[in-house]
């Protein structure tokens, strides 16, 4: 009897300490329907591309730089195999440090060099820099190096919440940009000579482009190939994506925190006894763009954890030579909870398959919130 009391009370206590939370979930605006993307210019592209052209080399040299302790996982690796497939530049991921880098919300990845290893082997700096989202926007030795490759007259590109280390170095500052809806806020707030351009997954001034949201690095990244290579590479690489169709267009009205969001967070949050651990299988050779896509996808639902496992603790080699070490070198875990990067699909199908899975296991309203994160138009395609 005691403990029901007991049980009933911390309850109430919870409830009244929620109270003021309450009221601001309800005062949240409900979910809206997506409208059709309004359209881009023709000329608008062809200005951006014009932008995006290699600054340096004929055959450009880009860098990903991460912080070793926590680099957005898609922001780091999607680059990086879409670049390394397209074949059309030298890429090399950076950190801050020596070691690995830790990835965040999942995935531990060797780098291939650190930024002061990259300086001596190009003291000219490379033709552009990804800059992914990052736990914080203040790692001085990213800021520094970032003003140092953009000084030499690298292209520096912000990938999702990269966009606020980008103006955190200073070099937004009077420039038209974007970045994901849940950080614009605090982007203008820390930048406000910034101009935020809305309904664009890409937004380019002179020599500095912004993305919507973490899928927005797969059209970033084709728009990138096409104004170093062509568009008839550009869609030979979006064919092997499973891409139907990219641009700049993007709906950004359906990305902004809403009631449902927040119940749906909290909820999944609450439920405590029914969070899980999932599993990746590493396997020599996989395609690091789906092993990212759907590692991050199943660590968003608030429900589930991800590791990766592999026979043993050494990394493991991707497609396109991501070295990902394993978290465990065995599963231990039942079937149902080993998830699938889905290697007879091309990339972008695996997201959508990861999304219906999730939805399988934890309802609609969970995969809604993994694409609200994510900032991907989930309609069965990449946009």
């Amino acid at each position: 009897m005691s403990a029901r009391y007991f049980i009933w009370g911390g309850l109430a206590l919870i409830a009244l300490s929620m109270t003021g939370f309450g009221v601001w979930i309800f005062s949240l605006p409900p979910a809206q329907a997506a409208a059709e993307a309004p359209p881009v210019a023709q000329s608008e592209m062809d200005a951006m591309l014009a932008s995006l052209g290699p600054p340096k080399r004929e055959r450009p040299l880009v860098a990903i730089i991460g912080i070793n302790d926590a680099t957005e996982t898609t922001d780091y690796l999607m680059p990086y195999g879409i670049l390394r497939r397209a074949d059309v530049a030298d890429v090399v991921m950076v950190a801050t440090e020596p070691g690995p880098v830790t990835l965040y919300p999942a995935l531990r990845v060797e780098p291939d060099a650190t930024i002061a290893e990259f300086d001596t082997q190009h003291p000219e700096g490379a033709d552009y820099v990804i800059v992914p989202a990052m736990s914080r926007d203040d790692d001085p030795a990213a800021l520094a190096w970032l003003r140092s490759q953009a000084d030499k007259g690298a292209t520096i590109v912000g990938i999702c919440a990269g966009a606020k280390v980008v103006g955190a170095a200073g070099l937004l500052d009077g420039k038209q940009a974007t970045t994901h809806w849940y950080y614009l806020k605090e982007m203008l707030a820390r930048s406000p000579t910034i101009t935020y351009v809305a309904d664009r997954r890409i937004v380019v001034d002179g020599s500095r482009a912004t993305t919507t949201g973490i899928t927005a690095s797969m059209p970033m990244m084709l728009t990138l190939i096409e104004a170093i290579a062509g568009r008839e590479k550009a869609e030979a690489v979006a064919r092997d994506l499973g891409l139907p169709q990219w641009d700049a267009r993007h709906d950004s009205g359906a990305f902004k925190l809403t009631r449902p969001f927040a119940t749906t967070v909290l909820a999944n949050r609450m439920a405590f006894w029914n969070h899980e651990d999932v599993g990746i299988r590493l396997e020599p050779g996989m395609d690091e763009v789906s092993l990212a896509l759907v590692a991050d996808a199943w660590s968003r639902t608030y429900r589930s954890s991800v590791f990766t496992f592999a026979a043993s603790t050494s990394a493991v080699v991707a497609a396109n030579g991501v070295r990902v070490l394993p978290d465990r070198d065995t599963a231990d875990l039942p079937d149902d909870r080993h998830v699938s990067t889905f290697p007879d699909l091309r990339p972008a199908n695996a997201l959508e398959a990861t999304l219906r899975a999730i939805a399988k296991r934890y309802g609609e309203r969970t995969t809604r919130i993994v694409a609200m994160q994510l900032e991907y138009p989930q309609s069965g395609e990449v946009r």
